[in-house]
This record gives structure tokens, sequence and C-alpha cells, in this order.
């Protein structure tokens, strides 16, 4: 029971350990993207970053980390928590009077996790 737990974490922990590093590499960055992107520009370059970083974690973590009748429901909620989750990163940046990203709003972490969750549920073993 406890194994099955840690592969249901995994893969959702995956994400979010992914797009928070993507959150910190872009504030890191920020100073590139200071000029304001159409939103639906911005939803495109989310997703397509998903995707590629989603591709990219194949090489490192070929397998899905939740048992087989599990994916779809990985795939349906992982990207609606971490949305969340980069919605609770925002707030806490906002709290600290630090600027914040487009990634710090729950649709385009969700995006973003979708496309990367997508990617993996299609392409891992």
């Amino acid at each position: 029971m406890l194994e099955f737990i840690f592969q249901i974490l995994g893969e959702f922990l995956l994400q979010i350990a992914i797009e928070i590093l993507v959150e910190l590499g872009f504030h890191s960055i920020r100073e590139l993207f200071r000029r304001e992107v159409n939103p639906p520009v911005a939803i495109a370059g989310y997703a397509l970053l998903g995707a590629a970083l989603g591709g990219l974690s194949l090489w490192a973590l070929p397998h899905l980390l939740v048992p087989e009748q599990w994916r779809i429901l990985n795939l349906l909620f992982g990207p609606v928590l971490a949305g969340l989750v980069m919605v609770g990163v925002g707030a806490v940046r906002s709290r600290k009077g630090q600027s914040l990203l487009r990634i710090d709003r729950f649709a385009y972490g969700y995006i973003f996790a979708l496309a990367l969750a997508v990617v993996r549920f299609q392409f891992a073993g």
C-alpha cells in the first residue's frame, strides 16, 4: 500500500518539481522577458515548454510512476493540483513583495503541467 501511495505521489511531485524549477529559472532570467507578451502567445509558450520538458523527463524517467489503472486520473487531476501549487508559490512571492510571472497563476501553471503530463501519458512505457 505504501508503494502505491509513493507511485501516485511520485508522478505528481515530478510535475511540481519541474514546474517549480522552471518558475525559478524564469525569475532568474526575467530581464529577458520584460516585454509583455500576448496571453495566447504565452499560453502556447508554456504548453510548448511543458511538452518539451515532459519529453526530456522521459529520458530520465521513461516509465510513469503511476500504476496503469490510475494513469487517466493522474492526467486529469495532476495538472490541476500543479496549477494550485503554483498559485501557492505565487502567493508566497506576492507576500514577500517579489514580482510574479504568469506561471505563478493557475491557468498558466495548469497549461504547463497539462502539456508535460500529456507527453508523459502518451509516450511513457
